[in-house]
C-alpha cells in the first residue's frame, strides 16, 4: 500500500479501492484531489492487480483476499487517529460492501462510485454453466474480460494514457469471474447486517459495465441510518475520471465534509 499525506493539517484519512482489472495509478488526479483539500489518502494494488506479485495476474484464489487486504489499509489508517472514510470504485464498492459485511469497522462513512453489484454483459447461459466445472477444473484459465477502456469513461486523455497502460488487466480467470460473482450474491444475501456506516452511493447514468438496476435495489434495502443516492446522468461508469470529474469530486467532499461536523470535527 502507499500513503500520500496531505498539505497542511489533515481532517481525516480517505481509503481508496480501485475497481477490476486497474490499479492504484489510474488514481492519480483522484488522490491528489483529496490531498490537497486536507486528507491523507491510503491506497494499493488488489492482489494479482497493478504491481502485486502475490497472485497471477487478473487471477484470486478467494474473493476473501480481497477482503482481507482491504482490511490492512484500514488498519494502516487507524495510525493516523482521524476520521477514516472508505471509497469504493466498482469492484472496490463491492469489497467495501463485503467488509462491512464481515468487520466491524471505525469509520466515519463510506462512498461507493458505481459499486459493481451486477453487470451489464454478463457470459452466455452456456458459459456461465461451463464456467463451473472450468473452476473446478482448470481455475487458472484467463479469457478475455470484453471490458475496454471506452466502455469505462468518456474522457479522451483517460483513454489515451490507458492505451500505453502496461499494468491494465485485460483477461481474467475463470476463478476470479466466478468468484465475483458469488461475491455479489453475498452482498445480496448479507444486506442485513452490513454495518450502519453513513454511505453515499454515486451511480454512473449510463453505465456501460455496472448495471444500475441492482445497485439501486441493494441501496434501497439496506438498512442504514443515513444514506444518500446520486445518479449522475451521462456519466459512464468512472464516475472520477468523466470530464465532469470535478463536479464529482466537490459532491464527494461535501458528503465527507458534512460528516466530519457530525461528528464534531471543524472543517
Amino acid at each position: 500500500m502507499w500513503k500520500w499525506e496531505a498539505e497542511g493539517e489533515a481532517k481525516a484519512v480517505i481509503v481508496m479501492v480501485h475497481g477490476a482489472m486497474e490499479h492504484h495509478g489510474r488514481y492519480g488526479w483522484l488522490i491528489e484531489m483529496w490531498r490537497t483539500s486536507g486528507f491523507h489518502v491510503i491506497m494499493g494494488d488488489l492482489p494479482g492487480q497493478g504491481m502485486t506479485t502475490r497472485s497471477r495476474r487478473g487471477h484470486i484464489d478467494s474473493f476473501d483476499e480481497y477482503i482481507l487486504e482491504l482490511k490492512d489499509w484500514v488498519q494502516a489508517a487507524y495510525r493516523y487517529d482521524l476520521p477514516i472514510f472508505l471509497l469504493g470504485h466498482s469492484m472496490g464498492g463491492l469489497i467495501a460492501i463485503r467488509l462491512l459485511q464481515e468487520e466491524r469497522l471505525n469509520l466515519a462513512g463510506v462512498i461507493l462510485s458505481s459499486p459493481c453489484l451486477g453487470l451489464i454483459h454478463k457470459p452466455s447461459k452456456f458459459l456461465e454453466v461451463l464456467s463451473h466445472g472450468i473452476n473446478i477444473i482448470f481455475p487458472s484459465l484467463r479469457m478475455n474480460s470484453g471490458i475496454t477502456v471506452e466502455m469505462a469513461t468518456r474522457n479522451q486523455d483517460v483513454i489515451a494514457a490507458d492505451e500505453g497502460d502496461t499494468l491494465y488487466i485485460t483477461k481474467v480467470s475463470v476463478r476470479w469471474y466466478r468468484e465475483l460473482a458469488a461475491a455479489i450474491k453475498e452482498a445480496f444475501l448479507k444486506n442485513e447486517i452490513t454495518q450502519d456506516v453513513p454511505m453515499l452511493v454515486m451511480q454512473a447514468g449510463d453505465d456501460k459495465i455496472v448495471n444500475k438496476i441492482p445497485v439501486k435495489e441493494w441501496f434501497n434495502h439496506a438498512p442504514l441510518s443515513e444514506k444518500r443516492f446520486k445518479e449522475w446522468p451521462k456519466f459512464y461508469h468512472e464516475i472520477f475520471n468523466e470530464p465532469e470529474r470535478e463536479d464529482a469530486f466537490e459532491y464527494a467532499k461535501d458528503f465527507v465534509n458534512s460528516q466530519l461536523k457530525a461528528i464534531g470535527y471543524i472543517v
